[in-house]
């Protein structure tokens, strides 16, 4: 039977949901609080540059084609993928930085250069990262978190080890070179935790990364999202922006319907994207499964500084995506997780999109991107942002070999304070909840309210957790539960 279905919020994993609830005959209707859709991947657009304000990387093309293959589609029918070539590069020094090609051959032998003995290391670790993938991306992550027992396969009995050790215990058997290690521990960052907290059945990741490769959707990550609007409006999905909603609305234990901009707005299902800690403050206490004490008790995933630069010049001596390790990771790790703070020598990641895509830049000029993660609900000021532009700026003239402070046309920064006012972020978190082992699956909020009936959630607080691939999934399972359930 057909119903009235009402989503909070227009991310990755709310757009997913509604094309995956439209298509099965429901009507379905999006609001979202802000003047364009996309939640934290949205755009910005300035003097003739365009930058991503949130998502950068596109890893795991296979989840982006099963999500558009769901619908007889192809992610081709909607935007162009450029394959990048190198995939990024690492500084640790002036002149002494790492490229990461494009292809695992290559990697191999660059691992190789540096370490003697590594390549072999990597191409053994690597068969064992894509034998995690094909576990994980290919089934598990398609599970809904309902039940410990989804974990349990013969694959994963076989593996069960690879849940109670750790990556970096696991690479630093095999690799000894500190760059080599910290590449391999980097992809993992993704997942919101330390290397150290991250269960080695993740090392998945680096298969995402070397096996797989980087990729850069022409027009920049918000192209995804526009394609996924183009889907949604396809199957008949409606999108309301500047859509503030107030209240999830409950009679007798079920959620009936929404307060939007003051107005009642009835439904049969109320789904939720926006952050799910926020999403549950919209409900009255006794309607809430999780309280305070439990959300301040999780682990995570960082908050982020970000800076959106508009350059007069070509830069030189930097890649599309480029990574900045020349101070201590692991002291920055724990001004993350162990005693948050402010880092005082932090590592940051730069994108240059107008290296590969001549539509983030006017011509002869160059759109950057620079990222530093952050403890999240840290103390956040203007002049605390200006300084640290002013490090990681100086520190990239270093490193780079040429002067860029007097070329910088304009430049806007978001943070802590941002993501609480935006996105409604616990915290002001970028990157939702991490997948540490206790935080993991069945072990991560609920898909499906245990309190209302007709509540769900979806996004990266939830099943199966944090970034974009993650996110696509996400949807997909909620709305298989609603059809179930609903």
């Amino acid at each position: 039977m057909k119903k009235e279905i009402k989503i909070i919020g227009s991310g990755f994993s709310a757009l997913a949901a509604s094309c995956y609830l439209a298509k099965d005959g429901n009507s379905v209707t999006i609001y979202e609080k802000n003047s364009t859709i996309g939640g934290r991947a949205r755009q910005l657009k300035k003097d003739g540059f365009t930058f991503d304000i949130g998502p950068t990387w596109y890893w795991m093309p296979d989840v982006f084609e099963r999500f558009f293959s769901d619908f007889n589609k192809k992610p081709s029918d909607y935007y162009q993928l450029i394959k990048l070539s190198p995939a990024y590069q690492v500084y640790f020094g002036v002149n002494e930085f790492v490229t990461i090609a494009d292809n695992l051959p290559e990697i191999i032998k660059t691992f190789e250069s540096i370490e003697s003995g590594s390549g072999s290391q990597l191409a053994s670790f690597m068969k064992e990262a894509q034998s995690n993938y094909d576990i994980a991306i290919k089934d598990l992550v398609y599970r809904p978190g309902v039940s410990p027992l989804e974990l349990v396969t013969i694959q994963t009995a076989l593996k069960v080890n690879q849940f109670f050790s750790n990556i970096s215990r696991d690479i630093r058997k095999r690799f000894k070179n500190k760059k080599l290690v910290q590449i391999l521990e980097f992809p993992v960052l993704f997942l919101g935790a330390k290397p150290s907290d991250t269960p080695s059945f993740y090392s998945f990741m680096n298969f995402a990364d070397f096996g797989l490769g980087t990729w850069h959707p022409k027009n920049g990550m918000y192209s995804v999202i526009l394609a996924m609007e183009q889907l949604a409006k396809e199957l008949g999905v409606t999108i309301q922006t500047n859509a503030n909603v107030e209240k999830i609305v409950v009679e007798n234990k079920k959620a009936i319907g929404l307060k939007v901009n003051g107005e009642f707005i009835a439904a049969d299902v109320v789904l939720s994207g926006a952050d799910y800690h926020h999403s549950e403050t919209l409900l009255d206490e006794n309607h809430r499964v999780y309280s305070e004490k439990y959300w301040d008790k999780k682990v995570f995933a960082p908050s982020s500084l970000l800076f959106y630069v508009g350059f007069d010049k070509k830069i030189i001596n930097v890649e599309h995506h480029s990574l900045f390790f020349d101070v201590d990771f692991d002291v920055h790790a724990k001004d993350i997780y162990d005693n948050p703070k402010w880092p005082e020598e932090p590592l940051f990641y730069a994108s240059f999109p107008s290296k590969t895509d001549e539509n983030s830049a006017p011509e002869g000029k160059e759109a950057a991107i620079f990222l530093i993660p952050l403890a999240p609900n840290l103390n956040d000021t203007n002049e605390i942002r200006e300084a640290y532009f002013e490090k990681i700026i100086t520190r990239l003239e270093k490193l780079t070999q040429q002067n860029l402070k007097n070329n910088i046309i304009f430049k806007e920064s978001f943070c802590v304070n941002d993501f609480i006012k935006d996105y409604n972020s616990y915290k002001g978190n970028a990157y939702g909840m991490a997948n540490t082992l206790l935080q993991t699956a069945f072990l991560r909020p609920k898909l499906k309210s245990k309190k209302v009936d007709s509540l769900y959630f979806t996004g990266q607080l939830t099943v199966p957790g944090p970034g974009v691939p993650p996110s696509l999934i996400s949807g997909k399972l909620v709305a298989d539960l609603i059809r179930k359930y609903s």
